[in-house]
């Protein structure tokens, strides 16, 4: 398989069909459009930016249909895109621009301030908008309007070049930019768009940040490959995507928060969201009392599970199974192998748990500059070590137990947090949980739950709680220890980090 230009091959199968509109500007892209576009910024890359394949291109900004003419301009030129999360503060993006050594950094600017700080020496900064460019910065529309395009196929490439970068959140330690290929691409086409069906007459709402493989491949680019339209969101406002989810979309994905929020909206009404065929959820576990509210009005949403490594796409739960299989993550997709493994690598038997291995063409061939943290994550037989502790019940259906560095031993037992997070979400008071494990001089570890109140009810007290979940669980699961927080920290796409909950 070699890497053909396919965003040039859909605009001549079909010019006129639309692609990407911003719902922040209202600017529209047909798909002859786009790829023109594209190509005006390879151009002015190589004329303009004097960037050379492999190179570099930092991306720091809001949402915006722009982003994509960027995705595929870098494809065309073989330059490699950076998105940064623009939630990081100022000393976490210079680590992520130290690493990345990008040539330029095209900014927003509702960045202008931050992006100034970032083009230090040997970093050309670009401007979106002209009203903020620096002394020795220029303005991506002027150069882009002043490039000429070469409108033909870029050249046949190899399906393992990089592509683009994702850095990974950092909750764990110093960032990894995961790479991102032509072929993680493809193969998450075949893992999520072949599952949920997508044509060229889908419409797609895209609310999650495009730093994030979720934003960008979860269906942002398996709609464009299928020729549908995205409907860019500059940022999440519950009220709007309800507008536009009610108005114009077809299809749709978030992360669990975001459900919360809609269903939080005074004008909250199932009825004027007939139009939306599928609905996906990811990033974290989705309630099973969010799931029933959904289902009660003819709603199913489709829980998966994916990782930034893994294009993202490995599982994905039959709309038909979203209440019998709670918690499920589904079955593996087309174009992936899964194994469940004990500490020696050895397969468990079925219904036990243990390490999910990941292998397929939808996997990272590694990390950015980081050759011992590729060759660690990675077993002889190519194997990818998730970090994730799963099961699979009888019926082949994959479950998500917890995160393997999560889990703690407490006198002796494995006690994985999620398992008990799950019994307390069940509380009426309590909306959101996590649990971690804290030293203790009797049992090693015990349980420390931090919870978020459901609405304005009464903070229950600790006995109260220890005999909810003792009535639920093993008494070395109880959490020994819990703390009432107004709201729980979380990361772009809505998981809660528990790192910043061990630090504090």
């Amino acid at each position: 398989m070699e890497m053909f230009d396919l965003l040039a091959q859909r605009a001549q199968a079909t010019p006129e069909r639309p692609a990407l509109e911003d719902t922040h500007d209202g600017v529209t892209y047909n798909y002859r459009e786009l790829n023109a576009r594209a190509a005006r910024f390879a151009a002015a890359a190589r004329q303009h930016w004097r960037l050379a394949p492999g190179d570099r291109v930092a991306y720091l900004g809001h949402n915006r249909a722009e982003f994509f003419v960027m995705l595929f301009g870098c494809a065309k030129a073989g330059l490699i895109l950076v998105p940064l999360n623009w939630r990081l503060a100022r000393p976490e993006l210079q680590m992520l621009m130290a690493d990345a050594e990008p040539g330029a950094l095209i900014y927003g600017e509702e960045f202008a301030e931050t992006a100034h700080h970032l083009t230090t020496a040997g970093v050309l900064g670009i401007a979106l908008e002209d009203t903020c460019i620096a002394d020795n910065h220029t303005c991506y529309q002027q150069d882009l309007a002043n490039a000429t395009p070469d409108l033909s196929p870029h050249p046949v490439r190899s399906p393992d070049r990089p592509w683009y970068l994702l850095y990974t959140s950092g909750t764990t330690g110093r960032p990894k930019g995961v790479i991102q290929t032509f072929r993680m691409m493809e193969s998450n086409y075949f893992n999520i768009g072949v599952a949920v069906g997508l044509t060229q007459d889908d419409v797609l709402l895209n609310v999650l940040p495009l730093f994030h493989t979720a934003g960008i491949n979860l269906y942002s680019s398996a709609v464009l490959l299928a020729g549908g339209c995205v409907l860019v969101s500059r940022t999440f406002d519950a009220g709007h995507t309800l507008t536009l989810l009610a108005e114009r979309a077809t299809v749709f994905f978030a992360v669990p928060a975001i459900y919360q929020a809609l269903r939080e909206v005074p004008a909250f009404d199932a009825r004027t969201l007939a139009n939306v065929r599928s609905w996906g959820c990811g990033g974290a576990p989705l309630p099973l009392s969010v799931a029933k509210q959904y289902a009660d009005d003819g709603i199913r949403i489709r829980t998966g599970m994916g990782m930034t490594e893994t294009g993202p796409t490995v599982f994905l739960l039959d709309e038909d199974a979203v209440l019998n299989k709670p918690g499920s993550v589904g079955k593996p997709q087309l174009l992936v192998e899964v194994r469940i493994v004990d500490t020696h690598g050895k397969d468990v038997v079925r219904g036990a748990a243990g390490e999910l291995l990941i292998r397929g063409p939808g996997v990272t061939p590694g990390y950015w500059n980081r050759p011992k943290a590729t060759a660690d994550a990675f077993s002889s037989e190519g194997w990818f070590h998730s970090g994730d502790v799963a099961r699979c019940d009888s019926d082949g259906c994959y479950y998500i137990v917890d995160r393997w560095k999560d889990m703690f031993i407490s006198g002796g037992e494995n006690v994985y947090p999620a398992e008990v997070e799950n019994v307390l979400r069940e509380h009426p008071a309590i909306a959101d949980v996590a649990v971690i494990g804290i030293a203790d001089d009797h049992w090693g570890e015990v349980g420390k739950a931090y919870f978020s109140l459901a609405g304005q009810t009464r903070a229950p007290d600790t006995e109260e709680l220890k005999a909810f979940c003792r009535a639920r669980l093993a008494g070395y699961k109880v959490p020994r220890v819990f703390e009432c927080l107004q709201q729980l920290p979380r990361n772009a796409v809505g998981k809660i980090t528990k790192q910043s909950l061990r630090k504090s």
